[in-house]
C-alpha cells in the first residue's frame, strides 16, 4: 500500500489505512529533499534525527534538530485551508488550550503547505465507546468549540471531504480521484442510500456555519488520567453548522484506529453532555442535523474503507444503526 500511503499523505483522506500509520526510527536520509533546508530557514537548525514519521491527512515528521530542540513539521497539499487552520490553532494554544503551539506560519513549498509546531508528546489514547467515555469526550469538545467561536479567521474551505456534504460536484460524494477511480460496486447499497438521505437532511438545514474541529476521534486526543493532555489534527478544522460538527464528533469520538461508529446510546450521551457543558439546548432541528451528520461521516468512512480494502467494522456498525439514526435525523 506504499503508493496509497503517498496519496493519503497529500491530504485527500483521513481514515486509517494499511501502510499509513506512524513509523518510528526513519533514517534521516529518507526525509524529503526540501526538509533540511526548510528547517534551517524557518527554525534555525537542521534535523539531526527523525523521531517519527506518519502519513494520513498530512505528512508529519517528528524531528530532533541539531541544537537539541524537538519539533514537528507538517506538510499537506496546498488547498488553501492550512493558513486558517494553523492561525486558529495558534490562537487557542496562546489561550492555554491543550494543543501544540505552532512555531511558524504556513509556508508554500511547491504544491505543499508546510508549517512547524512544538512537539507535545505524552498522554494516552482513551479507549472505549461507552456513554461514560462519550461524556468525557463531550466535556473536551464543548470548550474547544466555545474557544473557536472567538477565533476570527477566513473559513477553512473547502471543508475536509468527510464533512463536505455541501460540495457542488455532481453526484453524492465529493470528487476525490483516488477513490472515484476505483470499483464502486464494492460499496454496499446501504452505505450509498444512507449517505443520500443524510445529505438531503443536512442540505436542508439552513443553519449558520461556525468554525469547528471535524476529526474529533480518540486517535487525535491524548489523556493524562481524567484530563485531556493534547488535542491533535488541527488541519481538520471545518466551516459547518455547530450541530453538524457536534453530531459528527458524537459518532466518531471512539475511533482509535480504523474508523467506526459509536453506539447510539453513546452518541446520545455525547449530544446531551455537549449541550449541558455549552449551557444551551439544541433545537429539534439542530438535533436532527446532528444525527444526520453522524451518518454522513460514518458513510463516507465506510465507503472509503470498502474502496481501499480497509476494516469493514464501520460499515457493519452503520448498517446496524442506520434506521434508528435516520429516524432521529428525520431523514
Amino acid at each position: 500500500m506504499a503508493a496509497l500511503a503517498e496519496v493519503v499523505g497529500t491530504g485527500t483522506s483521513k481514515v486509517w489505512l494499511p501502510g499509513c500509520g506512524t513509523v518510528l526510527g526513519v533514517p534521516l536520509d529518507e526525509v524529503p529533499d526540501w526538509l533540511p533546508a526548510w528547517c534551517l530557514d524557518h527554525l534555525g537548525g537542521q534535523p539531526a534525527d527523525v523521531l517519527f514519521h506518519s502519513r494520513q491527512v498530512s505528512m508529519v515528521f517528528g524531528l530532533r534538530l541539531a541544537d537539541g530542540r524537538d519539533v514537528v513539521v507538517k506538510a499537506r497539499s496546498d488547498d488553501g485551508r492550512a493558513a486558517s487552520c494553523v492561525a486558529a490553532q495558534a490562537e487557542l494554544a496562546g489561550r492555554g488550550f491543550a494543543c501544540a503551539r505552532p512555531l511558524t506560519p504556513v509556508v508554500g513549498v511547491g504544491a505543499l503547505a508546510v508549517h512547524a509546531e512544538e512537539y507535545r508528546p505524552g498522554g494516552e489514547v482513551l479507549q472505549g465507546d461507552s456513554p461514560d467515555i462519550a461524556v468525557w469526550c463531550a466535556e473536551v469538545f464543548a470548550p474547544l468549540m466555545a474557544e473557536l467561536a472567538g477565533v476570527r479567521v477566513a473559513p477553512p474551505l473547502p471543508n475536509p471531504p468527510w464533512v463536505r456534504w455541501d460540495h457542488t460536484e455532481s453526484g453524492l460524494w465529493p470528487a476525490i480521484d483516488f477513490l472515484d477511480g476505483r470499483d464502486q460496486s464494492v460499496v454496499s447499497e446501504h452505505i450509498v442510500a444512507t449517505a443520500e438521505r443524510a445529505r438531503k437532511r443536512l442540505l436542508a438545514a439552513g443553519l449558520p456555519c461556525v468554525l469547528g474541529h471535524a476529526d474529533f476521534e480518540a486517535q487525535n486526543l491524548r489523556w493524562r488520567g481524567r484530563q485531556v493532555w493534547a488535542v491533535h489534527d488541527w488541519d481538520s478544522l471545518a466551516w459547518q453548522p455547530e450541530a453538524a460538527l457536534v453530531g459528527a464528533a458524537s459518532g466518531s469520538f471512539a475511533s482509535s484506529g480504523p474508523p467506526t461508529l459509536a453506539p447510539i446510546e453513546s452518541s446520545e450521551a455525547f449530544l446531551m453532555a455537549y449541550q449541558d457543558f455549552r449551557g444551551r439546548l439544541f433545537t429539534a432541528a439542530e438535533l436532527e442535523v446532528a444525527w444526520a451528520a453522524s451518518l454522513w461521516m460514518a458513510a463516507y468512512n465506510a465507503r472509503e474503507m470498502a474502496l481501499c480494502g480497509g476494516s469493514p467494522a464501520g460499515g457493519e456498525a452503520l448498517r446496524a444503526q442506520a434506521a434508528d439514526r435516520l429516524r432521529r435525523a428525520n431523514a
